[in-house]
């Protein structure tokens, strides 16, 4: 079964970074990689793609990562979605709503690539 990759940012250099920094993945393990650039977007790829790992972003127009988060949460068929928070909303209070919401991790931008390919290794069971 291959393993998905869903990115969901609105920031055309971000998504690009995480693309490049993923490849490997793909390279490697056949792992598909899918893009939205807006919650709407990311929210309906989820629904119809049912990625095994989502980075979201928070801010983000149309819908905002929280309102996708809590939506693919509060669904029983996308439970097996895993979801990682990645923005740049930096704040303890944005950190425990995320974790909250059901998001497996909180990632603040600017990120390590590294740390992103370690962690979507491990939740990817890779």
């Amino acid at each position: 079964m291959q393993k998905k990759i869903l990115i969901v940012d609105d920031e055309v250099h971000i998504k690009m970074l995480l693309e490049q920094t993923l490849e490997e993945l793909e390279d490697e393990f056949g792992v598909e990689l899918l893009t939205a650039s807006d919650g709407e977007e990311g929210l309906e790829l989820i629904q119809n793609e049912r990625p095994d790992l989502v980075f979201l972003d928070i801010m983000m127009p149309k819908m905002n990562g929280y309102e996708v988060c809590r939506i693919v949460m509060e669904d029983e068929s996308l439970k097996d979605v895993k979801i990682i928070l990645l923005t740049a909303k930096g704040q303890e209070v944005d950190r425990k709503q995320g974790l909250e919401l059901g998001a497996k991790m909180y990632m603040t931008k600017p990120f390590d690539p590294d740390e992103i390919l370690k962690v979507s290794k491990d939740l990817l069971d890779l």
